[in-house]
């Protein structure tokens, strides 16, 4: 690749994805032309489009203007989501146009920058957007990448400056790898994306090879208990910067930050769950690790107000409470439960999840039947496909057989596999105050319906 002010155009192919829209956006503010192609229209391509962004969503070439057919002018971007053989991409490959994944863009983008790259298999986008919200407010020259729409911005790129960079280092195709982090965290090294490294010891490994990209140990946080080498971080327990004295205040937790150098007393959080609050402590650790001024940092955190589909109210009564998250591994539904079982513990709660991806399905179907059956109704979805075509046996159907056949279904009371066109109603019938609304594909799409239709008959 060029370096980036020798390139006057961009193409993106998969611009509606989270990360790709981030990086247009990026390289639009630079005064650059860009366009882009996605399968389907979405709130985000619709964004775009609104920001001067060019989308087109057919698959054909003809559809491409003369000025992006240039080769010697134009970058393409594209994601590895996008299929093998998709028409404009295969054409960009065949005509000896400069291709590059997401992951490599941003490789670029922040080779020139301080980089805090945010990793792990869980909690990189909460992370990020924790993080960059602090250098933001903080008033530090802050540009952040962000795997989801952060509330305080309407966005999922913040934009004060070029001098530090924060990046979700995502651990998907090694794509982390691409990365130079000068700053960096874990914040999770559970087993995922097993049809990518085939076991666990693989993936750990992957991680390993990505902090040995930082310039020292010490720019390292991670969660304690990692095998890593770095600055622990805990909460009630020692660590290297651990939240101590933590209470939960008015739904919020209140906590002392100590960190190696100093004590920040009296922060507040107001997002729920300890997932969260290690979260919190993380991207604290990192913004002080960047030079940021301490404080600024407690009315900073207090500030932040979540990101999109990240234990998002959308009802939030005394008498009815709907939540939409993007849990889709069975760590994160297990920390949902906590969240959602602190903030209501007397409450019966009703999960509606969509499984993301066969494989995943297929390689933690004990753990996902493990998680689901601490709720007290399970309403399954088919498995939101992705990238991927089926696998022989793997259905919702088998996971509901899962969950029925534990031997300690803990509090579920009924499992059963609906499909999106009853799902408002089967919703609404239940009786349970807390409703939550889980997973990674299109399920958030339904939440906007559902929540319609519970307040029509509410």
């Amino acid at each position: 690749m060029r370096e980036l002010k020798d390139i006057q155009n961009f193409y993106f192919v998969g611009i509606g994805g989270i990360g790709m829209s981030a990086l247009a956006r990026y390289v639009r503010l630079l005064g650059k032309n860009v366009w882009g192609y996605d399968k389907t229209p979405s709130d985000i391509t619709n964004a775009l489009m609104e920001e001067g962004i060019e989308v087109t969503f057919n698959d054909k070439v003809a559809d491409l203007s003369s000025e992006i057919l240039d080769a010697k002018k134009t970058q393409v971007v594209y994601t590895p989501a996008i299929p093998k053989d998709n028409t404009i991409l295969q054409y960009f490959r065949e005509h000896s146009f400069s291709v590059i994944k997401r992951s490599q863009m941003l490789g670029e983008v922040t080779k020139n920058s301080l980089c805090l790259a945010v990793a792990g298999t869980h909690g990189k986008t909460t992370t990020s957007a924790i993080l960059g919200h602090l250098l933001a407010e903080c008033n530090m020259p802050v540009t952040a990448f962000l795997g989801g729409i952060a509330e305080n911005y309407n966005s999922n790129f913040i934009s004060r400056g070029t001098e530090i960079t924060v990046v979700e280092a995502d651990e998907f195709d090694r794509s982390f790898l691409t990365l130079s982090p000068d700053i960096a965290c874990v914040t999770s090294m559970d087993a995922d994306h097993l049809d990518i490294y085939g076991d666990s010891s693989s993936l750990e490994a992957s991680f390993l090879e990505f902090t040995e990209l930082l310039p020292k140990k010490e720019n390292l946080l991670f969660k304690k208990g990692l095998p890593l080498l770095g600055n622990s971080v805990g909460i009630n327990e020692v660590a290297d910067f651990q939240a101590q004295n933590v209470t939960i205040n008015d739904g919020s937790y209140v906590f002392d930050l100590k960190t190696p150098t100093q004590t920040i007393k009296k922060l507040r959080f107001t997002l729920p769950g300890h997932h969260n609050l290690h979260n919190a402590i993380t991207a604290l650790g990192m913004a002080i690790l960047a030079g940021s001024p301490t404080d600024c940092l407690p009315e900073a955190l207090l500030s932040f107000k979540g990101v999109r589909r990240r234990f998002s109210y959308k009802i939030r009564r005394d008498d009815l409470v709907l939540i939409d998250d993007y849990a889709h591994h069975p760590t994160e539904i297990n920390a949902l439960h906590q969240a959602v079982s602190e903030l209501y513990p007397n409450d019966e709660k009703l999960i509606v999840f969509q499984p993301h991806l066969f494989s995943r399905t297929k390689d933690f179907i004990d753990g996902f039947a493990e998680s689901l059956a601490q709720f007290s109704e399970v309403l399954l979805l088919e498995i939101y496909p992705a990238r991927e075509l089926p696998i022989n046996g793997v259905t919702s159907e088998w996971l509901k057989d899962k969950i029925l056949a534990l031997p300690n279904k803990k509090n579920v009371k009924s499992v059963k596999v609906i499909s999106k066109e009853t799902l408002a109603e089967a919703v609404c019938k239940s009786h349970t105050k807390i409703k939550l609304l889980v997973g990674a594909g299109d399920v958030g799409v339904e939440v906007e319906k559902v929540s319609k239709y519970l307040l029509n008959e509410s």
